[in-house]
C-alpha cells in the first residue's frame, strides 16, 4: 500500500458510502481491525497512543501475558514499528546505525541495513546516551528512518534496499547537538519532519523538500526539536501542530506558513511532549514550565487554563475528558481537561512512561521494565495489574498491535502476547 492506513480508511469508507454496495460500518470496522493489528508510527495510528474498538484483559499477570520471542540488539531509543508480518527496530553499534527487519512470528532476521551514524551528545546529557533516538514511520511499502546525525533514510520494507536519503546536516549546515529526535509524519504522498534547523515537508517518494518553515538559528538551547508533529483540524482548518524547543505553532499544510504560535516556557528548551489535541484545543506541558490548554482563534492562541504540573518526556493519553500524564516529579496524574484541575496524583512511579490506551484502560511501560495495566478512573488511581518484564532499561515507546505487545528494551526486542 502506498498510503497510510488513516488515508486508506477514509478513502474506502467514503467510496462505500457513495456506491452503497457494502455496509459502511462493516467495511470501516474491517479496516479499523486491520489497522489495530499494526503499529506504523510514533504513538500509533493517529499519534495519540489510542487504539479504538479493542477489548483488553481485565488484569495483567504472568498467566495471561506471555513472551513469544526475544532478540538481542544494540542501544536504541527508537520505538518498534509493527506491520502485519514484520517488526522493524534500530540500533547504534560500533559507530554505525542499523535498521533490522525481523519476522513478527519468530523474531528471525529478514534483513539489516546500516550506515555511518555516531555522535556524542553534550556532556550534561551524556546520561541519556549517544545513540539513535527517532522512531521510524512506515506506509506499508517504505520505512522512513531518522538517524541521529540528522539524516533521513527511506528503505524498502521487503528488501531493506535504500530508496533515497536526505542529509539535513549537510544541506542546512549543522548536526543537532542532541541528535535527531523527531519522528517523521506521513500524510498521503507527503512526509513532514522537524530537522535541519526547522520544519520541512517532503515528497515521500523521492525525499525532495517541498517547503521549509519555522526556521531557527541552530543554537544549542533552541534548535533540534525534541517533539514530533501531529495533524489536527482546528476551527475547520486542517493543519500541522508543531512543538519547537520554544513555542507551539500551527502550520499550513500547503504553504508551510505559520498560522499561529504560542511561546512555551521550559528549562533548556525541554519542550518534549507530542501536542495533544482535544475538543478543538491543544494541550502541552514542559520541563521547567507549566501545563497549558490552548484555544486557537484565527492567528492567536491563548491559554484556556494553566496548571503548575510539569510534564517531562512522557506524552499523555486522553480518555473522555480526562488526561493521564506521567510528570517530571515521577508521579502519575489525572487532569480534568474541562477545568484544568488534577483529579488525583500518585506517589512516584519511575522516571519515564510510554503509554497506550484502548479508551477504557491504559497500558504503561516504565524505563525500569515494569508494565502496568491501569483503569480509566478519575476517582482514584486504580492499577489492575503489574509485571516486571525485563531487567534492562526500556526508554523506547511501547507498541500494541492486536493481542501482541512489542517492547524495545535497551538491549533487546521482545514480543509478548496477552489474552483473558
Amino acid at each position: 500500500m502506498s498510503m497510510s492506513f488513516q488515508v486508506v480508511r477514509s478513502v474506502l469508507c467514503g467510496l462505500v458510502a457513495s456506491v452503497g454496495f457494502l455496509s459502511v460500518g462493516g467495511l470501516c470496522e474491517f479496516v479499523q481491525a486491520e489497522e489495530n493489528q499494526q503499529w506504523l508510527s510514533w504513538r500509533g495510528p493517529n499519534r495519540d497512543s489510542k487504539i479504538e474498538g479493542q477489548a483488553w484483559p481485565s488484569t495483567l499477570t504472568e498467566a495471561n501475558f506471555k513472551k513469544v520471542w526475544s532478540v538481542p540488539f544494540g542501544d536504541s531509543y527508537s520505538g518498534p514499528i509493527v506491520t502485519s508480518d514484520s517488526v522493524f527496530t534500530t540500533e547504534t553499534i560500533e559507530g554505525k546505525e542499523r535498521v533490522t527487519c525481523v519476522d513478527r512470528k519468530t523474531g528471525e532476521t529478514r534483513w539489516s541495513k546500516d550506515w555511518e551514524g555516531a555522535m556524542k551528545v553534550p556532556f550534561f546529557a551524556a546520561r541519556n546516551g549517544s545513540w539513535i533516538r527517532a522512531t521510524p514511520v512506515c506506509d506499508g511499502q517504505t520505512l522512513y528512518v531518522g538517524g541521529i546525525r540528522d539524516v533521513l533514510v527511506a528503505l524498502d520494507c521487503k528488501t531493506g534496499d535504500e530508496k533515497w536519503r536526505l542529509d539535513f546536516a549537510e544541506q542546512f549546515g549543522k548536526v543537532p547537538d542532541f541528535g535527531m529526535v523527531c519522528s517523521p509524519l506521513i500524510d498521503g504522498d507527503d512526509l513532514y519532519i522537524q530537522a535541519g534547523k526547522g520544519f520541512h515537508k517532503l515528497n515521500k517518494a523521492d525525499g525532495k523538500i517541498i517547503w521549509s518553515s519555522l526556521g531557527d538559528n541552530g543554537d544549542m538551547m533552541s534548535s533540534g526539536a525534541f517533539s514530533s508533529p501531529v495533524i489536527a483540524t482546528i476551527g475547520d482548518k486542517r493543519q500541522l501542530v508543531v512543538q519547537t524547543r520554544s513555542y507551539l505553532a500551527g502550520v499550513d499544510m500547503t504553504s508551510g506558513s505559520k498560522l499561529w504560535s504560542k511561546s512555551i516556557e521550559s528549562f533548556r528548551g525541554m519542550n518534549i511532549l507530542t501536542p495533544t489535541i482535544w475538543n478543538q484545543g491543544i494541550f502541552t506541558s514542559s520541563y521547567g514550565g507549566r501545563s497549558l490548554f490552548l484555544n486557537v482563534a484565527g492567528d492567536t492562541a491563548n491559554a484556556q487554563w494553566e496548571n503548575k504540573l510539569e510534564g517531562y518526556m512522557s506524552s499523555p493519553v486522553v480518555i473522555d475528558h480526562y488526561l493521564y500524564m506521567h510528570l517530571r516529579n515521577k508521579r502519575f496524574a489525572c487532569i480534568d481537561l474541562n477545568e484544568g484541575k488534577e483529579a488525583w496524583i500518585t506517589r512516584p512511579y519511575g522516571e519515564y512512561w510510554s503509554m497506550v490506551s484502548n479508551g477504557e484502560k491504559i497500558l504503561a511501560l516504565d524505563q525500569a521494565g515494569k508494565l502496568r495495566l491501569i483503569a480509566h478512573n478519575p476517582a482514584e488511581y486504580q492499577m489492575l495489574g503489574e509485571l516486571k518484564i525485563t531487567e534492562e532499561e526500556a526508554w523506547a515507546h511501547i507498541a500494541v498491535a492486536g493481542s501482541e505487545v512489542v517492547i524495545r528494551t535497551q538491549k533487546s526486542l521482545q514480543l509478548y502476547r496477552w489474552q483473558d
